[in-house]
């Protein structure tokens, strides 16, 4: 039985089925991961450092001639996602109030849709993208969190980048450029690890996944993970691509992280006015959560195999 032949015959196999499988054990057995040890460091907690170790390895890969165009590719698409969650999300408050349509309000479209999963990003263009794509993480970090979404809706408190952010994402990714163009041969060792660190990340990323969290926000929730990946999305890939990427970029950042679930929370607290609001907006945003997750590798993927496609038709 060829089983990564198997896996690798699925869209994002390597990132959909360990983060899926993860899922399913986190809520179905909780408990089996948290039995302490080695077990519980690496399956169910061990998504950070593994992600820190992934970005070092594909730093390595990052010469110096790309890098400039990997922060282009970042600044681009982060505020390509700004932009188009601000337009839907007032668009949506403006029509129809701060209750939403269907109670998708548009605190929930703008928290859900700004934001992206930094570690899906890192699996999807570690599969499919380049190191130009790998090096936009650096800015798209920034995302990673309410400080765009408090801007967005006029939040008071925030007054400067949180710069501290930033370069806690840029260190690993900044050490393996290093290591990688004073050394072509530490180059080759640390991007041969990138790949098998992906699996092991992705169980530990669906680990923190319930998916008990898609009924509690229902349809309306699903909704909102669709317009964040398929809506979004279009944009994201227009983007990537105006300014000489692959789309592939675009596609694997049209997604809701975890931590924006907590994004209400911090917008209530700088405004009580919204406390109402924000309260109903946590449990969309979670199941926009597991819904991008589900289909953002399918069309990053989507993506990959068309660009792929794309030159034997030109051939023709």
């Amino acid at each position: 039985m060829n089983l990564k032949q198997r896996i690798e015959s699925i869209p994002g196999g390597m990132m959909v089925i360990p983060l899926a499988l993860g899922a399913l054990l986190n809520t179905f057995h909780p408990q089996a991961l948290e039995i302490g040890g080695f077990t519980t460091v690496l399956f169910k907690n061990g998504a950070a450092p593994l992600i820190a170790a992934f970005l070092l390895c594909m730093g390595a890969g990052i010469t110096l001639r790309t890098a400039p165009k990997a922060l282009l590719a970042g600044s681009t698409i982060t505020l390509t996602k700004l932009l188009v969650a601000v337009v839907l999300g007032l668009a949506v408050d403006r029509a129809f109030g701060t209750e939403g349509l269907f109670g998708l309000s548009g605190l929930a479209i703008i928290a859900a849709m700004s934001n992206s999963n930094g570690g899906l990003y890192a699996a999807l263009v570690g599969e499919f993208g380049n190191q130009r794509d790998v090096g936009a993480i650096s800015i798209l970090s920034l995302n990673d969190g309410p400080f765009f979404t408090m801007i967005a809706l006029g939040a008071a408190g925030m007054a400067s980048i949180p710069l501290m952010s930033l370069v806690a994402v840029l260190v690993p990714l900044a050490l393996g450029m290093l290591l990688g163009n004073l050394d072509p041969q530490m180059r080759a060792f640390l991007t041969r690890g990138g790949p098998v660190l992906i699996p092991l990340f992705a169980f530990a990323l669906g680990a923190g996944i319930n998916l008990e969290m898609l009924l509690q926000g229902g349809l309306a929730g699903i909704v909102l993970g669709v317009l964040t990946t398929l809506v979004g999305g279009l944009f994201n890939m227009a983007a990537d691509r105006l300014v000489g990427g692959s789309g592939v970029a675009g596609a694997a950042a049209s997604s809701t992280a975890g931590n924006a679930v907590a994004t209400p929370l911090a917008i209530a607290q700088a405004d009580p006015s919204l406390a109402q609001v924000a309260a109903a907006a946590a449990p969309l945003i979670a199941a926009s959560v597991i819904t991008t997750a589900i289909l953002t590798p399918l069309l990053t993927s989507w993506v990959a195999r068309r660009n792929a496609r794309r030159p034997l038709k030109e051939a023709v």
